[in-house]
């Protein structure tokens, strides 16, 4: 019996341009003048220092603005981009610059889950930070008091089965007791491995014949047997 529903954001929850052609743009504009702006700051001092132990030698604001950018071009999911993404975006919401991307269908469905009295969970690549920041600043309001938690990539990588061990013993549930939903075939694989059930968002595409994962195109379909 599904008690616990743990949701990835980008292509599930919400849609894969909003990240690509909102956030992760209006990161990269940014970045530079928030960091020299915010470098004393004890939470950026720290994900700078987080950047250096990445490139392994110590950098200069400068040769770490390089180094943030760079992985921006090239998506990479290291934490501490991922941390100083959402401190910035933070500060595009709080502006209104943007609002936080969520597809209908998974709006009223998490709605509907949260009245039933399924605990609500986000996993995603972006910071928790990030996670809060999108689903505090939506076109539907503040969405943060559906979800009792989040998890990042502090965890684990999306793609390590571990990761969902992680989080079962987390949420202290057995893991068939979980539903894991998200729109990437291996976060699935990795996810059912570690005895997670699971959903495949397939939103746009025809689902696949034969596919190890229930496949659904829309939130609305989602059966919880």
């Amino acid at each position: 019996m599904i008690q616990a529903i743990v949701t990835d954001i980008e292509g599930t929850t919400s849609s894969i341009s909003f990240v690509h052609e909102v956030l992760f743009p209006y990161a990269r504009a940014h970045i530079a003048s928030f960091v020299r702006a915010h470098a004393n700051d004890p939470q950026v001092q720290a994900q700078l220092e987080a950047v250096s132990r990445e490139a392994g030698k110590t950098l200069s604001i400068d040769e770490a603005i390089a180094v943030l950018i760079d992985w921006i071009d090239q998506d990479r999911k290291i934490t501490p981009l991922k941390a100083l993404q959402g401190l910035l975006w933070e500060a595009g919401y709080r502006n209104g610059d943007f609002t936080g991307h969520i597809y209908p269908d998974a709006y009223s469905r998490l709605c509907e889950w949260s009245a039933l009295g399924l605990r609500l969970y986000v996993y995603s690549s972006g910071s928790v930070k990030a996670q809060q920041l999108l689903f505090a600043h939506t076109e539907y309001g503040d969405l943060t008091p559906m979800f009792h938690g989040y998890f990042d990539t502090t965890i684990g990588g999306k793609r390590e089965t571990e990761s969902y061990r992680r989080i079962a013993a987390e949420l202290a549930l057995p893991a068939g007791d979980i539903l894991f939903l998200s729109d990437i075939k291996e976060e699935l694989d990795a996810a059912k491995a570690a005895g997670l059930s699971t959903a495949w968002l397939v939103r746009g595409s025809a689902p696949q014949a034969a596919a190890e994962h229930p496949q659904y195109v829309s939130f609305a379909d989602i059966t919880l047997s």
